[in-house]
């Protein structure tokens, strides 16, 4: 096995706490365990089980990967671009809370929550499958299908963590072993076309998304049967640091708009796409405030 660790700062008003909220969500600690000020996350990294470490203390941030392979070289700019990658730092918050701090409603949310930012999966993928997974179902149903999914489909690093696995794991196993994990057919059909198209080369997903390119990737990933506007938009979220996805539709966002806007009724999907979008090019991280305003780990 080898280490390669490298260091990083970390901002002043870095949300420590929701960070690690993030990563609690599932408490049997199969893929991801927090110890105190300390993140252990199992990854597949060139093919390999590693286990990512991440230790935050004040204002620094020490990344670890340790590989079981004794070939693998990691140069010191790799490790950095996946810290600042998982722990949301690639996201400009700072021009976005300027410019709406003070505006009515909202800026008394952001007041509140200031340097809140979008913990990144690991990969894009990660984020993908993730969303898929989601469709439809409660956090709580998700939580348990990735689970299960992990232990059966990903690979055991030597400490023991499992490791979220990657296409080449998804493709060695079968539909019934899917079922058994808590796939429902629709979402295996996703799942395997997002496979193929990643496989076949008719998706990049280490392209890095701006608002030039967001509307090409997001009409290829429409292309694949079973993903729909809130998957992709969830997915460029939390997978690729874009932060002006749309995410109108999620049950938890127009349920937290009716709460800060004082409304008798749930706004619909249409009305919330409404009064996200004049906040472009920052919509998703709109919602994310108010997934914020009730729970840590629940954005």
């Amino acid at each position: 096995m080898q280490i390669f660790t490298a260091q990083l700062p970390l901002p002043t008003n870095y949300l420590y706490g929701d960070f690690f909220a993030f990563h609690l969500r599932d408490q049997h600690n199969v893929a991801e365990i927090v110890e105190e000020n300390t993140l252990h996350k199992g990854i597949i990294w060139q093919q390999h089980a590693t286990k990512m470490t991440l230790e935050l203390k004040k204002q620094q941030a020490t990344i670890s990967l340790a590989i079981d392979s004794p070939s693998i070289i990691i140069n010191e700019q790799d490790l950095l671009t996946l810290a600042q990658h998982v722990l949301g730092l690639k996201q400009n918050i700072d021009e976005f809370e300027k410019r709406y701090l003070e505006t009515p409603i909202l800026g008394q949310l952001i007041e509140k929550q200031r340097g809140l930012r979008i913990y990144q999966s690991a990969s894009a993928f990660e984020a993908l499958v993730w969303a898929i997974i989601g469709q439809q179902i409660s956090v709580h149903a998700a939580i348990a299908i990735r689970r299960r999914f992990i232990q059966v489909v990903g690979i055991q690093h030597a400490s023991g963590i499992w490791c979220f696995p990657d296409v080449p794991q998804v493709r060695l196993v079968d539909d019934e072993i899917l079922r058994q994990t808590g796939f429902s057919k629709g979402k295996i059909i996703a799942l395997r076309a997002l496979c193929d198209a990643i496989e076949n080369q008719q998706i990049d997903l280490s392209q890095h998304v701006t608002h030039s390119n967001a509307n090409q990737i997001t009409e290829q990933l429409l292309q694949i049967k079973g993903i729909g506007p809130w998957t992709v938009s969830y997915a460029l979220l939390r997978g690729f640091n874009y932060l002006d996805g749309s995410l109108h539709g999620d049950v938890a966002v127009r349920r937290n708009l009716q709460t800060l806007l004082a409304k008798l009724e749930q706004p619909s999907a249409k009305e919330t796409e409404k009064w996200l979008e004049q906040f472009s090019p920052w919509r998703a991280l709109v919602a994310a405030h108010l997934w914020r305003s009730q729970s840590a780990a629940g954005y």
